[in-house]
């Protein structure tokens, strides 16, 4: 029996969330070309498994993750040293050290003082950061190759918009009374809606919900698994949430959207640019984006402002061509 040639392992650490997971996705694709040979590992947590996987550009990945966001111990690592491992987590030695434990062959972090890496930029879009810092090690990669494919799952709810009015911390939740109000203005216009929640959001999405008198059938609780989820962004009408992974979700399929944007401006961490998507944010010194209370800027809009952009988004008749280069997402 022939032995299968060993493949050279490649570690890449970016164990957040599913937002930071999905803006990592063009730097991943950069990784995936620039290394055909290799076997391309993700550290992150278990629960994105199947969202990682789906972005065919790891090959497996290894559960990793921390408290608060924090860099997880990768300890746990089986077998011989990575041959190349790469900080897509952040810019500090403590993600960098993570790795360093591992003793790859190579190892490329913004925090790593050999060879000299590229300067960090605060104000820089995440896609663009990440793509940009492959690029210093001769790692091609396009901050626009965010797409993932319609998934063969099937939706619950076919053509509605979908409302996702959880967040991870309460610095980015819109208060449910206005996401209220918008699922009723858009109910009496003719479209069906449904809500979505994370699986501790349960109260949330049921508040929101009863305010607005839904019917059992909209009301999507529990937290829907990876593939239905993706399924049904990627069949709905258009998303409405906050700064939050949906919201990638939401760019991923080029569905409609429009984002609720407070502490972070969607500069940072908006959508690319594209007539389908508007980014609401009203301008003004940044805030805690894990904060325990709704962010003032976030707080401004208001619901009848976010009502008349997603109706212009449903409007009928209006085209959902794929953008050209150059077409900006609409900041309000």
């Amino acid at each position: 029996m022939t032995t299968a040639p060993h493949r050279p392992r490649l570690l890449v650490l970016r164990a957040l969330g599913l937002g930071d997971l999905l803006a990592g996705v063009p730097a991943l694709r950069g990784v995936r070309r620039a290394f055909p040979g290799h076997r391309v590992v993700l550290a992150l947590p278990p629960a994105l498994r199947e969202a990682a996987l789906a972005t065919a550009a790891v090959d497996a990945v290894f559960p990793a993750e921390a408290p608060n966001r924090g860099v997880p111990s990768l300890g746990h690592w089986p077998g011989p040293p990575p041959d190349l491992a790469i900080d897509l987590h952040g810019n500090g030695p403590a993600s960098r050290d993570a790795l360093a434990a591992l003793a790859p062959r190579r190892l490329l972090a913004f925090a790593q003082p050999t060879p000299r890496p590229p300067e960090w930029r605060p104000d820089e879009h995440e896609r663009v950061r990440w793509c940009r810092f492959l690029a210093a090690y001769g790692i091609a990669a396009d901050p626009d190759d965010v797409r993932l494919p319609v998934p063969a799952g099937i939706s619950p709810a076919p053509g509605a918009v979908v409302v996702h009015p959880g967040a991870e911390s309460a610095s980015r939740r819109w208060p449910a009374g206005r996401y209220a109000a918008l699922v009723r203005e858009l109910g009496a216009a003719g479209h069906r809606v449904v809500v979505t929640g994370g699986p501790k959001e349960d109260a949330l999405v049921l508040d929101v919900a009863g305010r607005a008198g839904l019917p059992e059938r909209d009301v999507l609780r529990g937290g829907l698994p990876f593939g239905e989820l993706s399924a049904l962004v990627a069949l709905a009408a258009l998303v409405v949430s906050g700064d939050t992974g949906l919201a990638h979700l939401a760019v991923a399929h080029a569905t409609p959207s429009v984002t609720l944007f407070g502490p972070v401006s969607p500069h940072l961490w908006g959508p690319p640019r594209s007539g389908r998507h508007i980014a609401l944010w009203k301008p003004g010194p940044p805030g805690d984006p894990h904060g325990d209370v709704p962010d003032p800027q976030l707080l401004r809009i208001g619901a009848e402002e976010a009502t008349a952009a997603a109706l212009a988004l449903l409007r009928p008749g209006r085209t959902t061509d794929p953008p050209r280069k150059g077409e900006e997402a609409r900041v309000r």
